[in-house]
């Protein structure tokens, strides 16, 4: 695999996490300690706080860049999350399905790419045990009610679109 792929992938995950933690931080903001699926969203919140601090440790260690998006994703993540919250408990859990939904098939592809190159057997296990907790979350959002909130298959396709547009600005920008 070729440095500058390996980086790409490297700095998109990274963001994606970052995203991630943004998304969560915002939706507890706005739901605080005691809603309905708090405990859940802090569970995950963690989780992904621990993925995001992996990446970055392979940011440095490998100097990739970050992308310079990233007080754009902070922002957005957090508005995000806000967002749903803000439409209600099961809007919460569609932003989750739907961002987890993508993140699989992203992080999927990324491991299809790997096992081609036969290359970084060290980051494509962290990959799979990272793809193993989104799947996790997307399936817990779909148990906690992800389907039933307002509007939900267009909610969840706008944010599912706005993670693809993510993925692809942020593996090179």
């Amino acid at each position: 695999m070729k440095r500058g792929e390996l980086h790409r992938m490297i700095r998109v995950d990274q963001a994606g996490e970052f995203g991630a933690t943004r998304i969560y931080e915002g939706q507890l903001a706005v739901m605080g300690d005691r809603g309905p699926h708090s405990a859940e969203i802090r569970h995950m919140a963690e989780q992904e706080e621990g993925h995001r601090a992996r990446f970055d440790e392979l940011l440095a260690k490998r100097g990739v860049r970050p992308t310079a998006l990233h007080p754009f994703w902070s922002a957005a993540g957090y508005a995000l999350g806000a967002g749903t919250a803000l439409l209600g408990p099961e809007a919460a859990m569609a932003c989750t399905a739907a961002v987890e939904e993508e993140i699989d098939k992203h992080y999927s592809e990324q491991l299809d790419r790997l096992a081609e190159t036969g290359t970084e057997p060290e980051l494509a296990a962290m990959i799979a045990e990272f793809r193993e907790d989104e799947r996790a979350h997307r399936d817990a959002a779909l148990a906690n009610g992800a389907e039933k909130a307002p509007a939900y298959p267009l909610l969840s396709g706008a944010i599912r679109l706005g993670c693809k547009i993510a993925i692809k600005v942020s593996e090179r920008v």
